[in-house]
């Protein structure tokens, strides 16, 4: 078995301000280390279905969410740097795992909520349909066959999650009060679900369809007031408006998701 885990920092029990993700400091050294040990429970979970399991974790959040001094020693990790899509995701893995997700920009009571950035990012359209981070990687994943059976996060990622994908295994770390605010499991507790879930979705992979979202693909960005759309014209993006920009392709990877 082959795993592959996709993390962020937002969607961990006991982090929901914006101070515990965006700034170097100890409030984000410890929501790091939250985050670290739920990855860790969901390595074990796995381990406990297939103990040879190969398990790859990707460290999502932007300013880097993994305390390498404490992630797990039967996994590895592809830690921040220069990366594009699909990060080194491929069909040579079994399923994708979320963990520590958060809801899609706009999303209401949703802590910490964004789409890529939430400093400069209103939202993204694929084939004129709002997607959040969840959708855009496990449709990435779904170009390669790989299904995406688990997402722990608040419980507005998780309803995200499932409106795509209705069978996925799910742990609500916290129950979202607003965009700075949320109702917590402990982190104990937490990384006890995670482990029991991880381990039941690793069970019923077979179970779970990849999503697939046929091409031909339309993808669309719009800034937030006062942010430039010029990084993405020189990309190769359409522009639309002075807030959005179109990509069309028939290769989803090839998109800036």
């Amino acid at each position: 078995m082959k795993v592959y885990i996709l993390t962020d920092l937002e969607g961990v029990a006991m982090v929901s301000r914006f101070s515990q993700t965006r700034e170097e400091g100890p409030q984000k050294q410890t929501a790091m280390g939250l985050l670290t040990q739920e990855v860790n429970a969901a390595v074990d979970g796995i381990l406990d279905v297939n103990a040879d399991a190969e398990i790859v974790v990707w460290d999502g959040h932007g300013t880097g969410g993994i305390d390498v001094l404490k992630f797990h020693p039967k996994a590895k990790l592809i830690a921040r740097g220069p990366i594009r899509p699909p990060y080194y995701l491929d069909a040579s893995y079994d399923a994708l795992f979320f963990v520590g997700q958060h809801a899609m920009a706009g999303t209401p009571n949703a802590p910490l909520s964004h789409t890529y950035s939430s400093l400069s990012i209103e939202y993204y359209k694929l084939n004129e349909e709002l997607i959040g981070e969840f959708g855009c990687c496990a449709a990435l994943a779904g170009t390669f066959d790989v299904p995406t059976v688990f997402i722990s996060g608040d419980d507005k990622a998780v309803i995200e999650a499932k409106q795509l994908i209705p069978n996925i295994y799910g742990v609500e770390t916290k129950q979202g009060l607003g965009q700075e605010l949320a109702l917590h499991l402990s982190p104990q507790r937490s990384r006890e679900l995670i482990r029991e879930t991880a381990a039941a979705a690793c069970r019923n992979i077979a179970e779970i369809a990849p999503l697939k979202i046929d091409p031909p693909y339309e993808f669309e960005v719009r800034v937030l007031e006062g942010k430039s759309i010029d990084g993405y014209l020189k990309r190769g993006a359409a522009k639309i408006d002075d807030r959005t920009v179109r990509w069309h392709s028939d290769d989803l990877c090839a998109l800036s998701i």
